[in-house]
């Protein structure tokens, strides 16, 4: 039997998007993807996928599901076999049983150990190091900042490592990135360098950056990958970012390390970079999920233009009309570490005045090195341009972006759509828009709590006095369903909505919250907007309830001081409610 846990850990592992990109080709449409569905024939695309959700569904047939679910229905596998594809791409092994699942999970964690144990003794080597701590005051930086980064120093020596840990043979070691087997022999992997410790968003060492001190190659050196570190899916600063990127609503994506942390210490601490590759789609849709507002900030040379143009081809597929992505590119000769250790702060601060937006940067990357007043430049620019924006979601940013294309080529928009094989995404009817925009109002309030907690299971537990008030002693399928979800959701953290789905799969309504999740797809809410939703409904609820009871003692006659006391209190409580009073109502809803 495949414990549960392992598959909630696998499903929270994967991308239901890339899972089914495999097989299905999948365009954004708003907040989902959208293609045609791989289980029916059709023309026009109705299969929709969710990677909030983590949930697809199909509008003409009626499939949905996991990735699991994808998997079985796509490859005809069963349950098992699904499970041990899906681990297979995602590059874990499936436990037998609960036993294993945990060594699985302690293996992982054993290897971050190592790493943070390895970076500690760094940082101490550095403190003995004058080379390496002139090196680094050279560089600008001053002391906290290089102990916010947990800097540190490898000593040039073969097995430096082994003052570290006990067991120098122990493979773990090896396994982590930390030590190199070669013919009988072991060595440190970092030897003389600057050590950067790259740390994943739950804190985690999984990796290294090294600099050489005398610039020697290569000048610098990463991890490889290993299974706590895949550099493709990483950005070096995000852990330390995160909070700053949150509060500021923006990103700065930078090309190295010492570019974060120099842009760190001079105040613009949300600041990221890409791990020495490019900058891939799946960097910029995590950045997006953290902030609308995302800058990529490049060397002022051919080599910082050309990961500008790699990083507009990734940001396309990503992009929704409410995000903004910008272009800085500095002075010739200058990177953001330079610019700020010569001119300052301000000077940065300057150049981000001066950036240059996604569509604008678009035009003039496409228009290099050709002739746009010959027929020949023109088509060269169509041709460049038709993936591109294909790529893109279908909005109003994408139409807007088609309309430059079409001026900069001197032609017809129209046609340049029709070039491009460009057709309006298939929009629901207006009755059925008019009843997702009013859904909380045409819907029952209970059945739309339900709903609502199906799809961010997170919500949960914040509302846990409220949904033990209103819905414990119900009888009713609803009020049972929404104890089931609660209790399960609750109980277990970092749920998506197709992993509650997973966990409910046994559950005597489990095709009723899979339609639930089914109406969920197509509306535009975030974890915010739901948990407001919830606070409003539960104090409507509320409301209600006060309501019968004002009704109840209102007709007891005569009352006594008791019945008119408790009648001023629900009054009070009522009109604070009427009042909308969302200090009191959310106190209510989350039961805290």
């Amino acid at each position: 039997m495949i414990p549960p846990g392992f598959i909630q850990d696998l499903l929270a592992r994967v991308d239901l998007v890339d899972v089914v990109g495999r097989y299905v080709q999948l365009k954004k449409a708003g907040q989902n993807f959208i293609g045609l569905c791989p289980f029916h024939s059709e023309k026009s695309p109705s299969f929709t996928v969710s990677p909030s959700k983590q949930f697809f569904h199909c509008f003409g047939c009626g499939a949905h599901g996991t990735a699991v679910g994808f998997l079985m229905e796509h490859r005809g596998l069963g349950f098992v076999e699904a499970v041990r594809e899906l681990a297979q791409q995602a590059g874990v092994k499936v436990p037998e049983g609960p036993a294993e699942a945990g060594r699985a999970s302690g293996h992982l964690r054993a290897l971050a150990d190592c790493l943070q144990r390895a970076a500690d003794h760094y940082r101490h080597c550095l403190k003995g190091s004058a080379p390496a701590v002139e090196y680094l005051k050279g560089r600008g930086l001053r002391g906290a900042t290089a102990a916010r980064f947990a800097l540190g120093f490898s000593p040039d020596e073969w097995t430096a490592l082994a003052a570290a840990f006990t067991n120098y043979d122990d493979p773990q070691l090896v396994e982590a990135g930390l030590v190199i087997a070669n013919e009988g022999k072991r060595y440190d992997r970092f030897r003389g360098r600057v050590m950067f410790p790259i740390r994943n968003r739950r804190g985690w060492v999984i990796g290294f950056g090294a600099r050489s001190l005398d610039g020697s190659e290569p000048k610098y050196l990463n991890s490889p990958e290993t299974p706590l570190f895949h550099k493709g899916r990483e950005l070096y600063g995000l852990f330390e970012a995160q909070e700053s990127i949150r509060r500021r609503r923006r990103v700065i994506v930078c090309e190295g390390y010492l570019d974060v942390i120099q842009l760190a210490q001079a105040g613009f601490e949300e600041t990221v970079a890409a791990l020495g590759t490019a900058v891939t789609s799946h960097h910029v849709g995590e950045l997006l999920r953290l902030a609308e507002h995302v800058v990529f900030a490049f060397d002022g040379d051919a080599a910082g233009r050309k990961a500008a143009r790699r990083a507009l081809e990734a940001a396309l597929p990503m992009i929704a009309d409410t995000s903004r992505v910008e272009f800085v590119f500095l002075p010739e000769g200058e990177d953001p570490d330079s610019l700020v250790k010569s001119h300052g702060a301000d000077a940065f601060a300057a150049e981000l005045d001066r950036a240059l937006p996604l569509s604008r940067w678009f035009i003039r990357a496409l228009s290099e090195g050709k002739d746009l007043g010959t027929a020949e430049g023109r088509a060269a620019l169509l041709a460049e341009a038709k993936p591109l924006v294909s790529s893109m979601p279908a909005g109003a940013l994408r139409m807007q972006l088609l309309n430059e294309v079409a001026e900069a080529a001197r032609s017809i928009p129209a046609e340049v759509e029709n070039l491009f094989g460009i057709r309006p995404w298939r929009r629901l009817p207006d009755s059925r828009r008019r009843e997702s925009r009013h859904q909380a109002a045409a819907t029952d309030l209970r059945e739309h709590i339900l709903q609502r907690l199906l799809a961010f299971p997170e919500l949960a537990s914040e509302f846990d006095g409220a949904i033990a008030t209103e819905f414990a002693d119900g009888e009713s399928p609803v009020d049972r369903q929404v104890i089931e979800v609660w209790r399960t959701a609750s109980t277990t953290t970092g749920l998506t909505c197709g992993a509650l789905q997973e966990l409910l799969a046994d559950s005597d309504f489990a095709e009723q919250y899979r339609a639930a999740a089914t109406r969920e797809l197509m509306a535009e809410a975030d974890a915010e907007g739901a948990r407001l939703e919830l606070a409003g409904a539960f104090a409507k609820l509320e409301l209600r309830r006060l309501n019968r009871e004002l009704e109840l003692l209102a007709g007891q006659q005569p009352a006594d001081a008791e019945a008119l006391a408790k009648l001023r209190e629900l009054s009070e409580r009522r009109a604070r409610l009427m009042a909308g009073s969302t200090g009191e109502g959310r106190q209510h809803g989350t039961g805290r």
